[in-house]
């Protein structure tokens, strides 16, 4: 901001200053946003409601590889070495004091070894024994903080 000099008199004020310009204001309403679509469209075709809904969950084919009975052995061993190796880490920290991280990372070793256990039931062995190798990981990394 500038100082501005005081004027000497009334007459001199209206001589130094201009009047303002009259400005003119139009307001212009912003464009409207078109919709997009968040999720894909649905595929047309014969829905599961239009059918009597007779399909059943047993109906639908699982995705799961094809593994060979060795292949079956090698992964039922594997899983049920890593779900023992989890649950004795599991073991030998349960009376320690935890820390926030310490906690989560026991809640999702938890987590996966539940989700081997259920997939050891129905006999997805390639799924029990990722999951299994996931607990045991995490299960170790948990053991090595203390």
């Amino acid at each position: 901001m500038r100082p501005v000099q005081a004027p000497k008199d009334a007459h001199s004020v209206s001589a130094e200053l201009d009047p303002a310009p009259e400005l003119k204001v139009e307001l212009i309403a912003p464009p409207r946003l078109a919709m997009t679509r968040v999720s894909p469209p649905r595929p047309r075709g014969a829905s599961p409601a239009a059918g009597g809904g007779e399909n059943n969950a047993a109906d639908v084919p699982l995705l799961t590889p094809q593994l060979s009975t060795q292949e079956t052995a090698n992964a039922q061993r594997e899983a049920n070495a890593s779900i023992s190796i989890a649950e004795k880490n599991l073991a030998a920290i349960h009376n320690r004091k935890l820390s926030a991280a310490q906690a989560d990372l026991a809640s999702k070793v938890r987590g996966f070894l539940a989700d081997a256990k259920d997939a050891a039931r129905t006999l997805d062995w390639d799924s029990a024994r990722t999951l299994a190798k996931k607990a045991q990981v995490l299960s170790q990394e948990l053991v090595s903080t203390f």
